[in-house]
Order: C-alpha cells, then sequence, then structure tokens
C-alpha cells in the first residue's frame, strides 16, 4: 500500500492494481479516462521519472476538482512530492519540471495569490517553467503556463511585478506561441480567454469570445478535457448573461 492511499483525516481507499501489469501506458488509460488516484498509484509504482509526472499531474488535477477539504492539502502536497521526484529522476526531462510547477501552481491556486506570493511560489513555478521551456521548446503546455504565470502576477499589482518580473507583453508572446503550437487545444484556447480582457483592452473581449465558442465546438479527447469544457460552457454562459 502506497501513500497514496491515505489521506488527511481518513483512508483514501484506491481500487488494488497488480503490479505485474502495471506500465505507463496503464496509468495513461486511467488518467485519459477519469481515473485520476488510480492513474497516480499506477504512474507512482513505475518509479521513473516519467511516472511520477503522470501521478504528479494526476494528483494535482483530482485534487483540484475532486478533493474534499478534508482531502485536497494531502493530495497536493504528495504531488508536489511526485514533482520533485521527478525532475530528481531526471533533470533533463522537461515533463517533470512541468509537472512539478502544475504541482506547486495548483497548491498556489488553493491558498490565494496573497499567500503564495508570501510563500515564494511564483519564484518557484517560474523556475520550474523555465526549465521546462529550455529542455523542450516545444511543449506548449509550459509555455501556456508561463503565459498564466506573467498575466496573473501582472493582476495583483505593482510590488508582484517589481518582485517576479510578471509582465503583460511577455504573456501576450507565450500565449500566442501556445497557442500557435496548438490551435485545438481547449484548454490552450481557455486560458488565454480568460486573461484576454484584461491583456487587451481594445479587442480583447472580443476575441475571447470567439475562442470560447471554438473551444466549446472541439471534440472532447480524454476525461481532463472534459473538465475543462465545462468551465468553457460555464464562462459562456457567464458572458451570455451579462
Amino acid at each position: 500500500m502506497t501513500v497514496l492511499r491515505c489521506v488527511a483525516l481518513g483512508c483514501l481507499v484506491l481500487p488494488a492494481a497488480d503490479a505485474g501489469a502495471q506500465s505507463l501506458d496503464d496509468a495513461r488509460t486511467a488518467f485519459a479516462e477519469g481515473r485520476f488516484l488510480e492513474a497516480a498509484e499506477l504512474a507512482e509504482a513505475l518509479a521513473t521519472s516519467d511516472g511520477y509526472a503522470l501521478g504528479a499531474q494526476s494528483l494535482a488535477i483530482h485534487a483540484h476538482y475532486f478533493a474534499t477539504e478534508d482531502e485536497w492539502e494531502e493530495l497536493v502536497d504528495r504531488a508536489i512530492e511526485m514533482g520533485d521526484a521527478a525532475m530528481l529522476a531526471d533533470s533533463t526531462n522537461a515533463e517533470a519540471h512541468y509537472q512539478a510547477a502544475h504541482a506547486l501552481g495548483r497548491y498556489a491556486q488553493g491558498v490565494g495569490a496573497i499567500t503564495a506570493l508570501r510563500q515564494g511560489l511564483a519564484g518557484s513555478i517560474r523556475e520550474r517553467l523555465d526549465a521546462a521551456i529550455r529542455l523542450d521548446p516545444y511543449l506548449w503546455e509550459a509555455r501556456l503556463a508561463l503565459g498564466g504565470w506573467h498575466a496573473d502576477i501582472a493582476a495583483e499589482g505593482f510590488i508582484a511585478r517589481r518582485m517576479y518580473g510578471g509582465n503583460r507583453p511577455a504573456a501576450v508572446v507565450l500565449f500566442e506561441q501556445a497557442l500557435q503550437m496548438a490551435p485545438e487545444s481547449r484548454v490552450v484556447l481557455f486560458e488565454y480567454a480568460a486573461r484576454l480582457p484584461d491583456l487587451d483592452e481594445e479587442n480583447g473581449e472580443e476575441r475571447a469570445r470567439e475562442m470560447l465558442d471554438r473551444a466549446a465546438q472541439l471534440p472532447i479527447v480524454d476525461a481532463y478535457d472534459g473538465l475543462i469544457q465545462e468551465l468553457v460552457l460555464e464562462a459562456i454562459a457567464k458572458r451570455e448573461g451579462g
């Protein structure tokens, strides 16, 4: 039994897996089907950089979208540990650095911007994203995340911008790069659209509506993409409702 089975105040029971049958493909299938906790357990058992990276991703997503208040902190802490393990297992693995940043980002979302800034998380997230892009310039997910980092830091005001160097022009460049690399990605369209009105006061609202409409029409490719689709539809409904 791994530490992933017990979280917070109680024990979280995960489906048992046949250790002999485990592979990265098994974990990826569980992830695609929305069995995020099982995916994390299968991936962790591989004890590889790719496995830990997928485990970190799976736990971070489950914690963000499904965990109870009692479960959340333990799951996110474990996701951060797996992200660190992924980088330690292979420092040249761009995905490992990206998923380590992703796990820290989910923690920052949960505790709030002020707490995250006080804890210095912004700098740690930036370091991991920069490393991911340096190792793999075509990893559009890392460019998307770094674009969001710049946009969110800039939105926090002068002190945050001065401390960490986040700025709107850099956010736009990174978002556009991610969009060019993955024009049919729902998450790219959604994340960019969410910030466009603040990044482009002249045309941002119109472009954001167009992006959300495009995102809503894309086929759902896996369970996580389905979660993003729900957010897209909610954003469209909110805009249409004024």
